[in-house]
């Protein structure tokens, strides 16, 4: 019996069904990216075929394309340690699913809540105001050479609003804390820092404060994850576990945070009629 590759995997009947249900007449170009992208890497290609399976299926769920080139999402290739049934410790390569910032603001889009989503380093001399209470305000007249952080914004249809700012230093310690590969020099924090601090305040922006469509809520708990089923409701993340990832069961968490925030009774409206499913009063 022949081994099974990914590229066997993706040539089956059951396979090309299953994307041609979720995609349609983009399913044949999904699957090729799919295959290219494991043909151009030399860990991905000798990752579990399975889980590249996996990782491409919740990527087609969220329509999201699997090209390098956009910026969308990727499946980034892990070394991933197990015991075997002998009780040792060996190490085989699987795949990760990853969103860039572009697939978390191209969700946020398509959800129709949003009037705008956008992230933007600051440099030295743009934080104008530093209220605690208020929030920042930023100058963006002003520009250095220095970047000293990056911040994301959103505004939904109905006027409610949020910012995130997070310094350089705060998002090192956030890289070094969640993600295995930041010390590693081909890893994208060193490779792509401007990419993955954008897409950090992105993401914790939206799942702190945002409401979460099911596509947002099923992108934030996939991302960085190593997907064990096709429908992505099994995960295993092989860096360490993302806390902010799960906030299908932190909303209550989540709405007193944002009650907490609110400064005056026209905030506390605002936010009942964008979670009109709470009721402030109980909290």
């Amino acid at each position: 019996k022949q081994p099974l590759t990914t590229a066997s995997l993706f040539n089956r009947d059951d396979v090309k069904k299953k994307f041609q249900e979720m995609l349609g007449k983009k399913a044949q170009g999904f699957i090729t990216s799919v295959l290219q992208i494991t043909a151009s890497n030399a860990l991905l290609s000798k990752a579990d075929p399975m889980s590249i399976y996996n990782a491409a299926a919740v990527a087609a769920t969220l329509d999201l394309p699997l090209n390098n080139n956009l910026g969308f999402a990727y499946i980034i290739p892990y070394n991933q340690k197990y015991q075997d049934n002998n009780g040792e410790w060996k190490s085989k390569q699987v795949a990760q699913f990853q969103l860039g910032y572009k697939g978390f603001i191209q969700l946020a889009q398509r959800s129709g809540q949003f009037k705008t989503i956008s992230a933007t380093p600051i440099y030295e001399g743009q934080i104008a105001v530093n209220n605690p209470l208020t929030g920042i305000v930023f100058d963006f007249d002003k520009k250095s050479e220095t970047v000293i952080g990056y911040a994301a914004f959103f505004q939904l249809t109905n006027g409610f609003y949020k910012t995130l700012y997070m310094t350089i230093d705060d998002l090192k310690k956030h890289g070094v804390k969640y993600s295995k590969t930041f010390g590693n020099k081909n890893g994208l924090w060193n490779t792509d820092f401007d990419s993955m601090a954008t897409k950090t305040v992105i993401k914790l922006l939206l799942s702190k404060y945002a409401p979460l469509s099911i596509e947002m809520q099923k992108a934030v708990t996939t991302d960085q994850a190593t997907i064990n089923n096709e429908d992505g409701t099994d995960v295993s993340y092989v860096d360490h576990e993302i806390v902010e990832a799960q906030p299908i069961n932190k909303e209550h968490e989540r709405i007193t945070l944002l009650i907490g925030d609110c400064k005056n009774i026209e905030d506390v409206e605002l936010l009942q009629e964008t979670y009109p499913e709470i009721d402030v009063k109980l909290f």
